[in-house]
């Protein structure tokens, strides 16, 4: 048995820094060259980005002739300026699938596209405050777009005042993550989906190479950058792979069997089930090396590995990840379930 250490002082540098870097669907250059980046200080050489703007990199095996892949997603939720009304407020359309009151309050900064500006503000809904609106502010309507605005931290009172600050539609509104590692090992932040799992990837990945230990097959590294609208892993891997590894946060919450200290194994989520032979692949694994884990349906969920599918992707896909609670919320998981994320990806790695 092949003992892997995953360095946690690594997956606690790597992902606040990645946390901090907003990555929108649709703005996500700036987490690609951060992987990118990070891959090369690893030692990881070969890589591209896809025409899609995903980045994809190779680490060599036994095996060059049956590839297997492990794909984690880099984009975030968010929103993106829809209109600027008469009174200076942004109003957005969703980045992404969540519920407004699930953003209510968060700080956020909006991000100029065509040019290198940014700036400040907060979402709040239309009646924010009940000494205004009295019991208006709990009978809105928060499931409406309209009724949600960002308020910006500048002094514009017209529409015209927000457009000479350089905001126009189409500009990105990124959500604070507001990133705390708790010594306990707990670890609050958005966007932990899929974050903490693409730095699961990136901790295997660096636990092999450090124990200088070869793949048995090649692995194709794929961070997508289109997940959370449905089609990130649609495309971009090499046509000879045989089997891909979605890594994506398993869902914790009341009825779920997954939780914040293991490696979720999810066996069916909204698209069916996942292939049955890499299911029992990852049990095995799990029990072989002592890694706690935890089968789990996800009934609201989609995730890359359903994307290459639905493109025809013709390879047996699993689906694994880190535990995360309040999913596309303000989210919160254990250093432990990520810990157990990379060890089963490392043994994945260097299994037949």
């Amino acid at each position: 048995m092949t003992n892997l250490q995953i360095d946690k002082t690594y997956i606690g540098r790597v992902l606040s820094d990645l946390l901090a870097i907003p990555s929108p669907t649709g703005y996500t250059e700036a987490a690609i060259a951060f992987l990118e980046t990070e891959l090369i200080s690893l030692g990881i050489k070969t890589m591209h980005q896809t025409r899609k703007g995903a980045l994809v990199a190779t680490i060599s095996g036994r095996d060059s002739a049956t590839p297997h892949g492990i794909t984690g997603h880099v984009d975030t939720l968010g929103a993106i300026v829809k209109e600027i009304d008469t009174s200076g407020r942004l109003l957005m359309s969703k980045l992404g699938s969540y519920a407004w009151n699930a953003v209510e309050g968060e700080g956020v900064t909006v991000i100029c596209v065509h040019s290198d500006k940014q700036y400040r503000g907060t979402i709040l809904p239309t009646r924010a405050s009940v000494h205004v609106h009295g019991s208006a502010v709990t009978s809105l309507d928060r499931t409406k777009d309209t009724s949600f605005h960002v308020r910006l931290d500048e002094k514009v009172f017209s529409e015209f005042d927000v457009v000479d600050l350089g905001i126009q539609v189409g500009d990105i509104v990124a959500f604070d993550p507001r990133i705390e590692f708790n010594a306990n090992g707990y670890i609050r932040s958005r966007h932990l989906d899929d974050k903490a799992g693409v730095v699961a990837m990136l901790a295997a990945a660096k636990a092999l190479l450090d124990a200088e230990l070869l793949p048995a097959h090649d692995i194709v590294l794929h961070f997508s950058n289109y997940e959370e609208v449905g089609h990130g892993a649609s495309a971009g891997f090499p046509a000879e792979m045989t089997e891909l590894i979605s890594v994506d946060m398993a869902a914790v919450g009341v009825g779920q069997n997954s939780d914040e200290f293991s490696v979720g194994i999810c066996v069916k989520d909204s698209g069916g089930p996942y292939h049955l032979g890499m299911r029992r692949k990852l049990v095995a694994l799990a029990e072989q090396h002592d890694i706690p884990y935890k089968l789990d349906i996800y009934p609201y969920y989609g995730s890359d590995g359903e994307a290459f599918w639905r493109a025809g992707g013709d390879v047996a896909v699993g689906l694994l990840g880190p535990g995360v609670d309040a999913s596309h919320s303000y989210e919160r998981t254990h250093m432990d379930s990520v810990v157990a994320t990379a060890e089963l990806l490392g043994q994945y790695m260097l299994t037949q």
